[in-house]
């Protein structure tokens, strides 16, 4: 995996050795020599990871770090200091303005690459999700792109696998500091199972455990389903190091090195919880803009783009399984007189009601659109005609038979509803051509006097008929279930059959 590198420091020499090392391992690397030029090459060039050296004249490291990572544009781009500081104070203080990591000089070339890849796949995972962040603003789901700085880091849920019981409390302790429920097991057996009972913000698991190749857990916890977005930290010995490269190339996330300092070991906890969050916030926010993208805003039902694809596939299954489709368009009647006389904030309540009326009569698995206006559309997947008949007349009925409640004198309007339908058989169908067969029984329905269902093939629908094939379809089932009331648990609900 390749990745822009930006070496930052003021001493030429430096910067060369840098350069060579990464050159040779196929990254693309950019220099700065002070701290307003690193600033101004994170601006132009969007390097994907940034060494920095500490000890730089007039703006040094801990600041040029602290300004890339309060601007939201950035702050996800990992910073790594690179120092000849051995003072565990100097590591804490570059944590907690925003680094992700400290080498040492000399610096140890596996330790490097190691480093460097690690934090490349993060960087590029993330942005991935801020892409979609950026279709989630166009959406209006936030105003805002995200920090990661901003992140809160109290109460989470730890996991740590360590066999020796003092240092289990030693870090039980620093790690109530913020106030986290922290799990402690003494092998990696005992923490398979926790995890598949709980979920956990991040999983420290020790290098030393007695009688277990600690690194042979982390890969384990890492290809597991239910823990491989969670964050890893390695807890190692000093000696450790080419097993802590092998555990960031398999995926952990950081490490720590004993004798265990308070302050480190908090200030790198933190760093992999904010940015756990800051990407839970990210798909989170991208699922809300998927869902906008969807459905339709006002009354939560699919829209027209969902529609389609959806519809598409479903032409498909119903041709390998031979089983019919049921399409039932429907309008409401004098919809524009709603408008006309009670204002748009009516016809909105009336349009929600509607479509949650819809919802209400139809499987979970049947599929309810939102057109546009005031039309509605749902498919019925593996439907006999006589069926969808039926069902198109209850769809109808649930409408007429109950006024609707909104804001008007009164406190309620009778609205009624136009139905088209079509049987749409195994074969080859355009979606357009489908929609327009039920939208042409709709228009027939609408002419021939409305609050009426109209079937393809069919004409328009006897209502004492259809009520009594449904009596008597519920006569049969269950008294207790009706696979028409929401529910996929009715009785042909195991076979998709109604």
């Amino acid at each position: 995996m390749s990745a822009r590198v930006l070496v930052v420091d003021d001493i030429l020499p430096n910067v060369k050795l840098l350069e060579a090392k990464l050159t040779c391992e196929y990254y693309e690397v950019i220099t700065a020599t002070s701290g307003q030029e690193a600033l101004d090459k994170v601006e132009s060039e969007n390097p994907d990871i940034v060494l920095l050296d500490i000890m730089m004249p007039g703006m040094d490291g801990f600041e040029v770090c602290k300004r890339i990572k309060s601007n939201p544009d950035h702050a996800h781009i990992p910073v790594v200091m690179v120092t000849a500081l051995t003072d565990v104070q100097d590591k804490v203080r570059g944590l907690e303005v925003g680094a992700d990591d400290f080498l040492s000089k000399p610096i140890n070339d596996i330790a490097l690459m190691a480093r460097v890849r690690s934090l490349a796949r993060l960087k590029m995972a993330l942005d991935e999700w801020r892409i979609r962040e950026n279709a989630a603003i166009q959406f209006g789901v936030t105003s805002e792109k995200t920090n990661l700085m901003n992140e809160p880091v109290e109460g989470a849920r730890v996991l740590l696998i360590e066999n020796k019981e003092f240092e289990r409390k030693k870090i039980t302790e620093a790690l109530s500091t913020d106030l986290n429920i922290v799990m402690s097991v003494e092998n990696g057996m005992k923490a398979m199972e926790l995890t598949a009972a709980h979920d956990f913000d991040i999983l420290m698991v020790s290098l030393n455990l007695e009688d277990e190749d600690g690194l042979r857990l982390c890969s384990h916890l890492r290809s597991n389903e239910r823990t491989r977005s969670v964050p890893i930290v390695m807890i190692a010995e000093s000696d450790d190091m080419e097993r802590v490269a092998h555990g960031l190339e398999i995926g952990a996330h950081d490490y720590i090195l004993r004798p265990l300092d308070k302050n480190e070991l908090l200030a790198r906890v933190r760093t992999q919880i904010r940015r756990k969050r800051f990407q839970e916030r990210l798909r989170s926010t991208y699922e809300i803009s998927l869902s906008l993208a969807l459905t339709d805003s006002l009354t939560g039902l699919y829209n027209r783009r969902y529609l389609e694809v959806h519809l598409e596939k479903l032409i498909e299954n119903n041709a390998k399984s031979n089983k019919a489709l049921g399409v039932i368009m429907l309008d409401i009647d004098h919809f524009k007189a709603v408008n006309d006389t009670h204002g748009h904030k009516v016809g909105d309540e009336v349009l929600k009601v509607f479509a949650d009326r819809m919802k209400d009569n139809l499987r979970s698995f049947d599929l309810v659109a939102r057109l546009g206006g005031e039309e509605f559309v749902a498919i019925l997947p593996d439907v006999s005609p006589e069926r969808a008949y039926m069902v198109a007349e209850r769809l109808r009925c649930a409408i007429a038979d109950e006024p609707i409640s909104c804001s008007v004198e009164g406190g309620s309007l009778t609205i009624t509803t136009s139905v088209g339908g079509a049987i749409i058989n195994r074969g080859g169908h355009a979606i357009p051509a489908i929609l327009e067969r039920a939208d042409k029984c709709l228009y027939d329905a609408k002419h021939a006097g409305r609050n009426c269902t109209v079937f393809e093939n069919k004409g328009k629908l006897n209502p004492d008929e259809h009520k009594q094939v449904e009596r008597s379809f519920k006569a049969a089932c269950d008294p207790h279930t009706d696979d028409f009331s929401g529910s996929a648990d009715g009785p042909d609900a195991a076979t998709g059959s109604i």
